[in-house]
């Protein structure tokens, strides 16, 4: 039986790959784009493809955006919106910190937050928070994203605990690094700030770790996993891929119990 099912940040990579992936399954489909030129993108995929997909312009950090979730009912609600950010924690502008936990973290928490109080008062559903093995793995220059992923994880975390009791479920989903061209444009966007005058980071320090980006994975298979995973009543809570990335977040968690300094 198909459920009905909202999902945030809908409007490119891995979030539009799963929309148009659990209609195509039967599902009803509430997605979100930050922009409208993308919704109207989406909209067009969609009706090409005649889809049941509900297309809407929600930037989570828009109260008067946020309002329109409140109009929604649904069984699972998917926390994907999300925006990226490299650089030396050390050195990182905190403006550009700052804007990454208002939507990674404080716009996110938001918007569960009104999907919980919908869950709750009917006593049932599902809150799948969009994580990624940076929410355990921590890695040069990857501080910024993968600080505001920890956060995540711990809210996650409590928020299981916290609704288990209400018939509300809550779970992680926990890609690697795959190519949507996400992780590529936060690297871009790292040089716009970047100064070898100013900074003590090397830039040959910067472009080692960057070094990783040209071993993404095809997105595909991640967008079937989150397909198979997000209507589902029974998974594990964390839901790691692909089985390597699993192996490296655990490999990654021991590593700082045995770690001296």
């Amino acid at each position: 039986m198909g459920k009905t099912i909202f999902i945030t940040g809908a409007g490119t990579g891995l979030g539009r790959g799963a929309a148009i992936g659990l209609a195509k399954k039967g599902h009803r489909v509430i997605a979100t784009t930050e922009l409208t030129s993308q919704k109207t993108d989406l909209l067009r995929e969609a009706n090409d493809l005649e889809l049941d997909i509900e297309v809407i312009k929600v930037d989570i950090t828009n109260p008067l955006d946020l309002e329109k979730i409140e109009k929604y009912d649904f069984d699972v609600f998917v926390a994907n919106a999300a925006i990226n950010e490299r650089g030396p924690l050390g050195e990182v502008p905190m403006e550009r910190f700052r804007a990454l936990f208002e939507v990674n973290v404080f716009a996110t928490l938001e918007t569960v937050q009104i999907a919980a109080r919908k869950m709750v008062e009917k006593g049932s559903g599902k809150i799948v928070f969009m994580s990624s093995q940076s929410g355990i793995i921590a890695s040069p220059n990857g501080g910024p994203y993968e600080a505001t992923k920890h956060a995540i994880e711990a809210i996650a975390h409590v928020l299981h605990l916290e609704l288990e009791g209400f018939g509300v479920k809550v779970a992680t989903i926990n890609p690697g690094s795959f190519k949507t061209g996400f992780n590529d444009r936060s690297a871009e966007e790292l040089w716009t700030w970047y100064d070898e005058e100013k900074n003590f980071t090397k830039k040959e320090d910067i472009k080692k770790a960057e070094k990783g980006l040209k071993n993404q994975l095809d997105p595909e298979d991640m967008i079937a996993k989150m397909v198979e995973i997000i209507p589902a009543d029974h998974h594990k809570f964390r839901t790691a891929y692909p089985q390597q990335t699993e192996k490296q977040m655990k490999q990654e968690e021991q590593k700082w119990w045995d770690m001296d300094i």
